[in-house]
């Protein structure tokens, strides 16, 4: 997304100057890609040791990170610390040290972070995020949030190094934090204190030994048997999955396509999560990686009336183009179920209900992909009443309450999330408080 961005879309305003990664080969596949789609000169690679010197020697303004989760913290405090915004992909972090870390080295060097929150460019979160500041529903009490994930983007967690807790915080930081940062959005508060439930239920070996299912291949690519497996992912399908994982594992030592009924997954499948925040609001929130559709229904009650939104997915695995290029629908689109289409729907406290027209918008995530990278790539862009673009506190804020529910997960007690990180220490006492203009 940012490459074609910064090299394509808005090159009249962006000069993408040098990558920086764990493989060669994946730097000089989007070098070609560049050159020949974009007609975009090659610009120099450093692998990952060499960080410091590509900041020394390209002299770049921001830093944008897309490494795997538990590494965002470093090169985000490197690059303020050598004169550099950033912009980093959600979760900011992983752990609350890590999350200390960035907030230390931002007040230290008062450089820009912003974390890339695209949801909250969605258009149905928009008008949510509308009918709260506009008071309609009053005061906000209560929100219930339910998310689930299909078998092909859900199952995906659990093909890559993102089963794996240490590199990804688990579903509650590494997906969550998108949906955490929408409460925390809509509400205009923190999460103050957290209770959570989670196990891996469905996926791993275990699980399905016990439902009579054996299988004798650790990965998809090549394997025997595999082509039947409706769970599995060929990395030889697409272009662009030979050029970024297969031909990159070499030097990357990633296998993108393990098997999601493998050894090794530490993460959980199906959490449930209830909050307290510091304005008083309660949150219920559940989600599960292996549903057989995929979407999310949000209801906030306030002290005037309720919203209520649903919204019904298709995937964005990157698989499903190749599904497409070959005729089959069958992981690009969700199942079509009679009658279910996405809505909104106000019921003031007393009065009939109203049905809410969401806008409509093209593009990934809703149209928040494009809404969110003119902000961050197009200048002199107008105020945005709706404070959309999130910086290093609000990145906090959302993980700190997956690590929070990790850390109840763990121990079976509620936290207190100002014992792991108090944010107040860094944006001031105002944590409860909406901000309602730019």
């Amino acid at each position: 997304m940012f490459i074609e961005a910064a090299s394509k879309t808005y090159v009249r305003h962006a000069d993408l100057v040098g990558f920086c990664d764990i493989s060669q080969a994946r730097m000089n596949y989007w070098n070609q890609r560049m050159r020949e789609g974009y007609s975009h000169p090659v610009v120099p690679t450093y692998l990952a040791g060499q960080f410091d010197r590509m900041i020394t020697e390209t002299q770049p303004d921001v830093v944008i990170v897309a490494s795997m989760d538990s590494t965002h913290h470093h090169y985000i405090v490197h690059s303020v610390e050598l004169g550099c915004d950033v912009i980093c992909e959600k979760p900011m972090t992983i752990d609350e040290q890590k999350a200390k870390a960035v907030l230390d080295a931002v007040a230290r060097t008062g450089r820009k972070v912003t974390v890339t929150f695209n949801y909250r460019y969605v258009p149905s979160v928009t008008l949510v995020r509308d009918m709260v500041m506009s008071g309609r529903i009053g005061t906000p009490l209560a929100v219930d949030l339910m998310w689930t994930l299909n078998t092909s983007h859900g199952a995906d967690y659990f093909r890559r190094w993102h089963r794996e807790k240490d590199k990804s915080g688990g579903l509650l930081v590494h997906k969550a934090t998108h949906h955490f940062d929408l409460v925390n959005f809509w509400v205009g508060s923190y999460p103050q204190t957290v209770f959570a439930m989670g196990d891996l239920k469905f996926y791993g070996r275990t699980n399905a030994a016990n439902r009579g299912e054996h299988y004798e291949y650790d990965r998809y690519t090549d394997a025997p048997g595999a082509g039947k497996d409706p769970f599995a992912f060929d990395l030889r399908r697409l272009e662009e999955l030979r050029g970024l994982y297969l031909d990159a594992e070499a030097d990357s030592g990633y296998i993108r396509d393990r098997n999601v009924f493998g050894d090794n997954i530490t993460i959980e499948d199906t959490m449930a999560v209830i909050a307290r925040y510091h304005n008083g609001v309660q949150l219920s929130y559940s989600l599960v990686a292996y549903s057989p559709w995929e979407g999310l229904r949000a209801c906030i009650t306030g002290t005037k009336g309720r919203i209520e939104l649903f919204e019904y997915h298709g995937s964005h695995v990157i698989v499903d183009e190749a599904d497409k290029q070959l005729g089959n629908e069958r992981r690009s689109e969700g199942p079509e179920v009679p009658g279910i289409g996405n809505f909104a729907v106000y019921y003031p406290m007393f009065g009939k209900p109203v049905e809410l027209k969401i806008p409509e918008a093209s593009g990934g995530h809703g149209g928040g992909d494009r809404l969110i990278l003119e902000q961050l790539f197009l200048p002199n862009q107008p105020a945005d009443r709706y404070c959309r673009q999130a910086d290093h506190i609000d990145g906090a804020a959302s993980i700190l309450l997956g690590i929070a529910a990790n850390r109840s997960i763990e121990t079976g007690q509620p936290v207190d999330v100002r014992q792991l990180l108090n944010l107040e220490e860094y944006r001031g006492k105002d944590v409860g408080g909406v901000r309602a203009s730019a």
